[in-house]
């Protein structure tokens, strides 16, 4: 009994001090990721606003939420090109001042056409962050604890979103205005953050050495690509994974309200708190267990993980093994947000490093968009219930492509 105390001891300390001894600009970060997502307050609730409060037909709405979604594309290749060029935090404080701005006149005016404008704006400036942010972490850090610096920078944003919607449904339904200054304002602080707390680092300087993978590129990014084509088929199937994924706000519920009927909605809502839940509580232990681990291989092991969580939903009628199903899958998701980025940025030229993160969104975006449409149309004809199937071959599939490409290189 006192062997397996202390052994529990020793994994607890192991765990708290996983995340010690990392540059202050990391805890920044952390910090930064959960008032911004807590303050995410807009696009969680853009359905709801665009027919609830402007009155907008199903169809335009669609139109809107599309737009929305595809207008980050450019964002983040603008974003992750003037990044590289101009600097990280120049263009992160810029671009998330930008796209809080562009929310205020829509606290104090009704016009839905210049509402919608800025928030399609906002969205856009919003796409310009991330790369940055992926690029800032994987300057700082020396390859061996990039992994580190993405789970901390990923329990952040699962911290804040976890938070974040309970307040904006509250001020959707009671201050409408206050949902966009709410938004604005938290943007807002967290710049003033990163301005304060957050120094611009020259990537060059800031490591003392340098793989070969990492050197600085002469070529234009296409060439630099050309150059790293595990890179490249990395990215291809990422859009595998991606489309397996977004089955869980896409076919799952639709599975639920065919199992629960009237209680699907319901039952949906607490898969996702126990997706934001298993994400909060083992994201630390995860990276913990894994940081030896190649950072393909565990991508690897993220495909066996969705193949297994999403797979067995075509077999499964109780919601016990529903929530068996999503810790699952959500192990999946840890691991590929973990160490997704960590190997972009152990592969990506110093002076390209934004601009290849910024291709990774465009992998998840591509992903996502093939993964509803083409399930929409297959649930259409065949029903949701053999979605689970298809998702387990291709998640199988693209397990055993990451685990080859492991095999042909060494980061």
């Amino acid at each position: 009994m006192l062997k397996e105390e202390l052994l529990k001891r020793g994994v607890s300390k192991n765990l708290i001090n996983a995340y010690r001894g990392l540059p202050k600009s990391i805890y920044i970060f952390f910090i930064v990721q959960i008032v911004n997502r807590f303050g995410d307050f807009v696009v969680p609730f853009l359905t709801l606003y665009l027919t609830q409060k402007l009155g907008l037909s199903f169809e335009a709405t669609g139109v809107i939420v599309m737009l929305a979604s595809l207008v980050r594309i450019p964002g983040s290749l603008f974003g992750g090109k003037f990044a590289d060029l101009l600097g990280r935090k120049k263009v992160y404080v810029l671009a998330q001042t930008l796209a809080g701005v562009l929310l205020v006149p829509c606290a104090f005016q009704k016009n839905p056409s210049i509402n919608i404008i800025c928030i399609l704006l906002a969205t856009l400036f919003n796409g310009a962050v991330r790369p940055s942010i992926n690029s800032i972490i994987a300057d700082i850090l020396p390859p061996h604890k990039r992994q580190l610096g993405y789970s901390l920078n990923y329990l952040g944003i699962n911290i804040g979103v976890a938070l974040g919607p309970i307040v904006a449904g509250f001020l959707f339904n009671h201050s409408l205005p206050l949902l966009f200054l709410g938004d604005a304002l938290t943007s807002f602080f967290a710049v003033t953050l990163v301005v304060r707390y957050v120094s611009e680092v020259n990537s060059i300087s800031a490591e003392a050495a340098v793989t070969e993978e990492e050197k600085d590129e002469s070529e234009n990014i296409f060439k630099a690509l050309y150059k790293r084509p595990h890179i490249i088929i990395l990215l291809m199937i990422y859009i595998i994974y991606s489309a397996v994924y977004t089955q869980h706000r896409f076919s799952l519920p639709i599975m639920l309200d065919n199992t629960f009927l009237a209680q699907g909605p319901e039952k949906f809502g607490w898969l996702m708190s126990i997706n934001a839940l298993t994400v909060i509580t083992s994201t630390m232990w995860i990276t913990t267990i894994t940081k030896r681990v190649k950072p393909i291989n565990n991508l690897g092991l993220a495909g066996v993980l969705y193949a297994i969580g999403f797979g067995m939903i075509g077999e499964i009628h109780t919601f016990f093994l529903f929530i068996i199903s999503t810790i699952l899958w959500t192990f999946g998701e840890i691991l590929m947000a973990t160490n997704f980025g960590t190997y972009i940025a152990n592969n990506s030229p110093r002076n390209y490093r934004a601009r290849f993160s910024a291709l990774s969104n465009i992998s998840n975006a591509i992903g996502g968009s093939l993964g509803t449409s083409l399930m929409g149309v297959y649930i259409g004809t065949n029903g949701v219930n053999s979605v689970w199937y298809i998702i387990f071959v291709i998640s199988c599939l693209a397990a055993i492509l990451m685990f080859t490409l492991s095999i042909n290189t060494c980061r």
